[in-house]
């Protein structure tokens, strides 16, 4: 168990940690180290082309990697209305977003945690993370709760962030943001 300094530490040397979120433990990485997302996936066992989700402390931290331009007033607006809160959109992606985090398609998953200890991670790593379940690919049912979850999947020495979920019992849900269709039930 890793305090946020420590954390962020092993994120600036490209390595993948763990960290409580909402509902479940993530797994997340520096988004702009091609280096540390291969490590996510590999460790996951999950295929580059599905893409990742970005979580983030504030929108400014993700419009580096989403076209802000691509929305209109009212799907800003339907957005906002939803964050900072467990609610996940996919927005297009900027032409400039690496293919490790888009996948296969041309548009990013990305959601602004309302949640403390994801706020305070972001905020001191100034920028947003990978954000993805900390277990297998595939393997629902048994995504870390809590730390000694982390550490029975992944290991004893896994870094992971000192806390506890939010409490919450499903994953964020996952929405359009040009149309509002709902792609996964919250």
């Amino acid at each position: 168990m890793l305090n946020i300094t420590n954390i962020v530490a092993l994120l600036r040397q490209q390595q993948v940690i763990a960290y409580p979120t909402e509902a479940i433990f993530g797994l997340g990485c520096d988004p702009d180290s091609e280096k540390a997302v291969h490590k996510l996936l590999v460790l996951k066992r999950r295929d580059w082309q599905k893409g990742l989700i970005l979580v983030a402390a504030t929108y400014a931290q993700l419009t580096n990697y989403i076209d802000d331009s691509s929305l209109n007033v009212n799907q800003r607006a339907r957005i906002f209305a939803l964050w900072p809160g467990p609610v996940t959109w996919v927005i297009p992606a900027h032409t400039t977003t690496p293919r490790w985090l888009t996948g296969k398609f041309s548009s990013l998953a990305v959601r602004v945690s309302a949640f403390e200890p994801v706020q305070k991670l972001c905020l001191a790593f100034g920028k947003p993370l990978v954000s993805t379940s900390a277990n297998m690919s595939g393997d629902g049912e048994s995504t870390a709760r809590n730390i000694s979850e982390v550490h029975k999947q992944f290991g004893a020495t896994f870094p992971v962030m000192d806390g506890t979920v939010e409490g919450r019992r499903y994953p964020s849900e996952i929405r359009d943001a040009l149309s509002g269709e709902l792609i996964r039930q919250g």
